[in-house]
């Protein structure tokens, strides 16, 4: 038999869904709501027994027509009560959970964008994704129907034993010598299933982990012939994530089996020793009746509170999960009384001792007691072999992380001391491999400044050497692009790329290997939409490519995270040293990368 009170949540169990509570006190009303409806859903329901042995005892028993009359309209009424009460407290619920899971995507999700850049380095996608979507919506099960079902169970649960009890002790005490024998399996099981589920949940975000990586990557599979390799390690998590979810359904359908098997054999034992009463005329059948439906309304009660037991502690293990994520705080923030930036930008940089090493090799500094000052207007070139630390400079810039020890200006304003948003409207970059949302371009191109208009995307499009193909794309401006810019050549997402830079219409203009996916004479079309974009505006420009960057103002040799040689490319190359010998290479024997 079931038993009249479910082992109670743990502490550490509440905390972890007390994240729900910020969410759900906003709808205090509908919650009211929906309380008042369960208690007359329950109560109704345990007032089914009652009508049932009126209907008997008045009406069956008695022989009388009136009496019977009666007693059916009470139970009509009571069933048609109980229809209404149901119906609101099933909407009102259903309505907390889509909007209390709703609201909590997007708190994640903002939290998620508000992270460093250094956390996506090491989180996996897919598993962000899982905690998004399937955590969520094990919550929202939660909210929607488990704990209003539990609730509505559990009055039931304690009110049938009342009743139990009122229309027969001795049955009643039959009944409840099971009890025990429920209580301490629910409790055992319970923690078992917690742990099952939490895992079976992991193995789920690594097996969309691995699914995005190899989807993100198809062409590299596809180009290498891997796709047996993948098939394989796909089929094994697949494989991992069923028998995890397979050792948890065990552990319920055990649990299940043990509260169906114990609560219906005593209601049979129960009804064994009703039935002879009724015989020797100790009991009407009515009070029989009404007792079978009171321990029957029992034993399913117990039934569904054990399954909704488990629906609660997968639950906990979703809400822990997403209280990891949203316990990671951003490495970059913005002060609690930022400083801010001259409202007139001039586009002054200035690098101070600048020592950074990333986290993965902090005995490997990435910049070493870097020193550099931009003048407003100056285009700076990063040159040097890979590793040299040139898009590190980029990064700190943006203020994508934070360098161990040394001072960045901009304006004459630290930008630790700013807030990082303020700092990036004033930047506009176009990064080696550029980001293509699966929108259309003229959206895409508007990315760069919220409010630009289609006469600016248009111009910017022109500026990028964009127009071109843009225009012959079946839907022009309006054509979408598919996922990561799928129909596009590398050529022309640089120029999409470009274009949003040029719609953002920066004070600093950072070019991270901007023109490398173009051929000839896009390069020259894009390098002089480049010159034009930079003048007036600081430039830092990271090349490998020497002949794009001839014409700087400056160009800055890096080896090992140090400048070793500033000054123009022909006193660069007079001087001899690392850049004549990289020049040298380029220039004498083809355009041969430097790194």
């Amino acid at each position: 038999m079931t038993t009249p009170k479910q082992p109670p949540p743990s502490g550490k169990d509440l905390a972890a869904l007390g994240l729900l509570w910020p969410f759900l006190r906003p709808y205090r009303w509908q919650m009211a709501g929906a309380a008042v409806a369960l208690f007359a859903a329950a109560g109704l329901s345990l007032g089914i027994g009652q009508g049932l042995r009126l209907l008997i005892d008045s009406g069956f028993a008695n022989g009388s027509a009136e009496g019977l009359d009666r007693a059916a309209i009470v139970m009509f009424a009571i069933v048609a009560g109980l229809a209404c009460a149901t119906t609101a407290r099933f909407y009102l619920v259903s309505w907390l959970g889509e909007r209390v899971s709703a609201d909590l995507r997007r708190a994640v999700f903002d939290h998620v964008l508000r992270l460093s850049p250094g956390f996506f380095e090491t989180a996996r996608t897919g598993d962000l994704l899982s905690r998004l979507t399937a955590d969520i919506a094990l919550l929202q099960t939660l909210v929607g129907s488990a704990v209003s079902q539990g609730l509505r169970t559990m009055l039931m649960l304690l009110g049938a034993f009342a009743m139990l009890f009122s229309t027969s002790p001795k049955l009643a005490f039959i009944v409840l010598l099971v009890v025990p024998f429920v209580v301490v399996p629910l409790i055992l099981f319970g923690r078992r299933e917690k742990r099952l589920s939490r895992t079976a949940q992991d193995r789920v975000a690594e097996l969309n982990a691995t699914a995005e990586e190899t989807i993100s990557g198809i062409r590299t599979v596809q180009a290498f012939t891997r796709e047996p390799l993948e098939r394989a390690r796909y089929g094994e998590g697949n494989e991992r994530a069923v028998g995890a979810a397979l050792r948890r359904v065990a552990t319920r359908s055990a649990l299940i089996l043990g509260v169906i098997m114990l609560g219906f054999g005593a209601i049979t034992l129960s009804l064994w020793v009703g039935g002879r009463d009724v015989v020797a005329g100790r009991m009407s059948g009515g009070a029989l009746s009404a007792f079978v439906f009171y321990a029957v309304l029992l034993a399913t009660s117990g039934a569904s509170l054990s399954e909704l037991w488990g629906d609660f502690k997968r639950a906990v293990g979703a809400a822990e999960r997403l209280l990891e994520l949203l316990a990671v705080r951003p490495e970059i923030a913005a002060p609690a009384r930022p400083a801010h930036l001259p409202v007139a930008a001039a586009g002054r940089i200035e690098f101070r001792n600048v020592t950074f090493a990333y986290p993965s090799r902090p005995d490997s500094p990435a910049l070493r007691d870097f020193t550099l000052a931009i003048e407003p207007g100056e285009t700076i070139a990063l040159v040097g072999p890979s590793g040299a630390g040139k898009t590190t400079v980029l990064d700190l810039l943006l203020r994508f992380r934070d360098p161990q020890s040394g001072t960045i200006l901009v304006d004459g304003v630290d930008i630790a001391t700013v807030d990082p948003a303020e700092l990036r409207a004033r930047i506009g970059i176009v990064p080696q491999e550029p980001v293509i949302f699966s929108t259309d371009a003229e959206a895409n191109i508007g990315y760069g400044r919220d409010g630009a208009t289609p006469a600016e995307i248009r111009a910017a499009a022109d500026a990028a050497a964009a127009t071109g193909f843009i225009d012959a794309m079946p839907q022009g401006f309006a054509t979408p692009l598919g996922a990561k810019g799928v129909t596009l050549s590398g050529g022309q997402r640089q120029r999409i790329a470009i274009a949003r830079a040029v719609v953002r219409d920066p004070a600093i203009l950072l070019l991270d290997e901007a023109t490398s996916a173009l051929d000839a004479a896009s390069e020259r079309d894009v390098q002089q939409a480049l010159d034009r974009l930079s003048h007036g505006r600081t430039a830092v420009v990271v090349a490998h490519r020497l002949a794009t960057i001839r014409s700087a103002d400056r160009i800055v040799v890096m080896q090992a995270g140090r400048i070793v040689a500033v000054g123009p490319h022909d006193a660069l190359v007079r001087e001899g040293g690392l850049y004549a010998s990289l020049a040298a290479l380029q220039f004498t024997d083809g355009p041969a990368a430097i790194g």
